[in-house]
């Protein structure tokens, strides 16, 4: 059998979103669960709520997709931490299909991604590690998935604090 690295990278990404997830739930898994008023509560000072996390993986991975296009690498266009909006079931309904369906968009546009550019660099400039740049694709698939599993993680421990 031969390494896809295209399929392995497409099954990292559904993994870290859809599950099963190695390290827990993934991020989709961990958001069902999660009512209204959990989304946008702040059980520590200075943390960002649910609802926060998860528009900010959204973003990232809108800006990732957008590179994979041959953007130059920039902030996302919603920003890094975006205004999440009003705090309502609609609102939360919503952004709980956003990330599946922005997840399944990068995935999708990994389908037509030729592999012979992961190991190009993202982006003309040097390494900048805050916003992602100057690696090979590839570092850069690998860090969304990453950064999806991280906020995960957060979201699975604000909600233990939460339901104390």
């Amino acid at each position: 059998m031969t390494f896809d690295p295209m399929r392995f990278l497409r099954g990292e990404l559904r993994r870290s979103l859809h599950g099963p997830a190695w390290h827990g739930p993934a991020l989709c898994e961990a958001l069902a669960d999660v009512t209204v008023s959990e989304a946008f509560a702040r059980p520590a000072s200075g943390a960002h709520s649910i609802a926060q996390l998860a528009l900010h993986a959204v973003a990232w991975m809108e800006e990732v997709h957008r590179r994979l296009g041959g953007a130059e690498p920039d902030e996302p266009a919603r920003g890094d931490w975006p205004a999440v909006g009003p705090r309502s079931r609609a609102q939360w309904d919503s952004l709980r299909a956003l990330v599946a369906s922005t997840g399944d968009a990068l995935e999708q546009a990994l389908t037509t991604f030729p592999a012979e550019q992961l190991t190009e660099r993202v982006g003309s400039g040097s390494h900048n590690a805050p916003l992602g740049s100057g690696v090979p694709y590839a570092v850069m698939l690998s860090g969304v998935v990453q950064h999806i599993g991280y906020h995960a993680g957060q979201i699975v421990l604000l909600k233990k604090a939460l339901r104390r």
